[in-house]
């Protein structure tokens, strides 16, 4: 028994490279963990958005949870990076509130959109349109990419537990002191400790002992949104959901190509294509998951993954999915394989029938492990050579607007058409590859859409 149990452990680290990459199965386990804890929001947002534009709810909650799944899974064993792949909040809303409610179509012929967007993304990926693309970007900016979407993802965190707030004079402000954002500032306090003591699986016990913490605040003040939904505990049969399969199949595929419909499926292949590969140069930055040409690792197949499951996501009846910035989490945790994909793919899956149960853990649990993620990613930033003009000013650029713009792709424009701009004013036109002409044009035409 001890000799099959060696001989499974052998393969699953031969195929996944585990020991190589200096990992273990269990840290690739608690990364994976890790990587879905601080992503699961998506299973309910997700179809929360879509609703808006006429998608049902519970439908478009399970075709969430199974492209979630069939993505991540997908990444791991094929492209065998540590990346999660599940439906991008600024695709949802795109499809959602500019292509249904803006564009006068219906929630079918948005789907049709996002179809075709994911065969021509699918044929970008298969003809490697992508090396092009990567062997363009300067590495000043791809660092400046990884810092952008590090300050991004801790924004995020700082939002969803709360603690950065609107306001109608200074645009944000940080909240006022309360219960709820006491028990955050302490879980950022213990998840500090933990990682500062370089505890393995420190941002997963930071959720856990953070959702622990909370539990509480739900009991004694407010009105529980820090709490989640441990106080219905008892009642098992309120954690239970039948999957609802209504929106597969639904898409208009020949209502879709009407030629008012084609900028929209300009945009959502360009705000895929750069989402995804944006992500990618950011995680493995962070991670120096890297071959030896200094790209991201196996990106020809990890794109492949990209455009396989934005195409599946309209047949399963929702927007495009894609790589998710979150996974950085995983990586942080010191994932490094496929392995970790494949678990929080796996992670997904019990949620067909158990959606309830993510009210368990409150945004304000996962914010912590966000806020790291961002103080892990920012050390790119020396690595930027900060004493040539020309290629600073594009790099902060996309630093900066990355997270007050809300949107990779928009910061990411606008850093790439910056550093083109810039060396045609310094005269320094040799130093932009032809690719980067095209990603300019294209860039221009995105923003002015948009």
């Amino acid at each position: 028994m001890m000799h099959d149990d060696g001989g499974q452990a052998s393969a699953m680290e031969r195929f996944f490279g585990i020991r190589a990459a200096g990992s273990s199965a269990r840290i690739e386990v608690l990364a994976g963990i890790t990587t879905f804890l601080t992503s699961m929001y998506i299973i309910v947002v997700n179809p929360a958005v879509l609703a808006h534009g006429g998608v049902p709810f519970s439908a478009g909650l399970t075709a969430t949870v199974l492209v979630s799944f069939f993505g991540s899974c997908a990444m791991g064993l094929y492209a065998r990076n540590p990346v999660l792949v599940a439906p991008g909040m600024g695709m949802n809303a795109l499809f959602a509130f500019v292509m249904v409610h803006g564009g006068g179509m219906s929630w079918q012929t948005a789907l049709g959109c996002v179809f075709w967007s994911g065969v021509i993304f699918a044929l970008l990926a298969l003809f490697n349109v992508r090396k092009l693309v990567v062997d363009a970007i300067p590495e000043n900016l791809r660092h400046a990419v990884s810092c952008g979407i590090g300050l991004f993802i801790s924004l995020i965190g700082l939002v969803n537990a709360k603690f950065i707030v609107g306001d109608p004079v200074t645009l944000v402000h940080s909240a006022k002191l309360n219960p709820v954002l006491l028990t955050f500032l302490a879980g950022l306090a213990l998840t500090i400790f933990l990682v500062a003591r370089r505890i393995k699986g420190a941002l997963m016990l930071g959720i856990v002992l953070t959702t622990v913490l909370a539990i509480p605040i739900g009991r004694w003040w407010g009105d529980g949104s820090a709490y989640g939904g441990a106080a219905t505990l008892v009642n098992w049969q309120g954690f239970f959901a039948v999957p609802d399969f209504s929106a597969i199949g639904q898409l208009d595929l020949l209502g879709s190509l009407k030629l008012a419909y084609w900028p929209f499926i300009f945009v959502m292949l360009f705000t895929s294509f750069f989402d995804a590969l944006s992500t990618f140069m950011a995680v493995s930055d962070a991670g120096n998951l890297l071959d030896e040409d200094g790209n991201p690792r196996n990106i020809r197949q990890s794109m492949r993954v990209d455009a396989f499951s934005a195409l599946v996501s309209a047949p399963l009846g929702t927007s495009p999915a894609n790589a998710f910035i979150e996974s950085a989490a995983g990586i942080s945790q010191g994932g490094r394989t496929g392995l970790v994909a494949v678990v929080a793919g796996l992670c997904f899956l019990p949620f067909l029938f158990l959606s309830p149960l993510l009210s368990l853990v409150p945004a304000i649990a996962t914010a912590p492990a966000l806020i790291l993620v961002g103080v892990f990613m920012i050390e790119a930033i020396t690595r930027i050579e900060w004493q040539r003009f020309d290629e600073a000013v594009p790099a902060f650029v996309a630093i900066l607007l990355i997270p007050l713009t809300y949107s990779i792709t928009d910061g990411v424009a606008y850093g790439f058409l910056s550093y083109v701009l810039i060396k045609l004013a310094t005269g320094k036109v040799h130093d932009v590859k032809p690719a980067m002409w095209v990603i300019a044009a294209l860039a221009v035409l995105l923003l002015a859409h948009l």
